[in-house]
């Protein structure tokens, strides 16, 4: 199972978390948002695959974030088109990572165009705010999942969910889930991760790690 952090924001603490290895650290580039990243990357390990989430964006603006920080993948975590996934999806080396917000009412079968336009998806929590909400969504809405396109599950992931995901991966739909979101139930305060509560989290699913 891998892991990723997001709302990464602040230098010193960037490379606290980097040193606990993640798969995946993500870094904010949406001005409304209270992680808004704007500083530097400290060096990290090659390993750590560099997200940069965006909301919305023109192609022009997410590949300039991609070049200036290095950007291995993107989230797209607003209303994107399967068109504009596809135009970034065709460049190599930078995988596409099209998130969805789960309400009661959401229909799974909205999934299907975006099936070939990118890497995976990440289901997150329907909330006033565009990810970051502290809440868990009902991983039950996953129960009818019939692609087999890889995701990240995200949404108010904590400590006090460890025995929630051992019991999801009992579900069908569990094995297509190859990595875990993790941020603001691990903060001090928006962007600042708490490292202690991160390596419990981390220890506890990655036994080995």
């Amino acid at each position: 199972m891998k892991i990723k952090i997001c709302g990464m924001k602040y230098h010193d603490n960037i490379k606290q978390v980097a040193a606990l290895q993640p798969d995946y650290l993500g870094f904010i580039f949406y001005e409304r948002s209270k992680r808004n990243f704007e500083g530097v990357i400290p060096d990290i390990s090659d390993r750590i695959i560099k997200t940069g989430v965006f909301v919305d964006e023109s192609i022009d603006f997410i590949l300039n974030k991609v070049q200036k920080y290095s950007l291995k993948a993107i989230q797209l975590h607003g209303d994107e088109s399967p068109e504009l996934c596809k135009q970034l999806f065709t460049i190599k080396d930078l995988e596409v990572i099209k998130v969805f917000s789960m309400g009661d009412d959401f229909d799974l079968g909205s999934l299907i165009p975006y099936e070939e336009v990118c890497d995976c998806f990440l289901f997150d929590t329907k909330g006033k705010e565009k990810g970051g909400n502290g809440i868990a969504f009902n991983w039950g809405l996953l129960k009818g999942y019939s692609s087999k396109k890889p995701f990240f599950l995200s949404g108010g992931i904590g400590l006090e969910e460890l025995n929630s995901i051992k019991e999801f991966f009992k579900m069908d739909a569990s094995k297509y889930c190859f990595a875990i979101d993790l941020n603001s139930k691990f903060e001090v305060e928006p962007g600042f991760k708490d490292i202690e509560k991160l390596k419990i989290f981390i220890q506890n699913l990655k036994p080995n790690n």
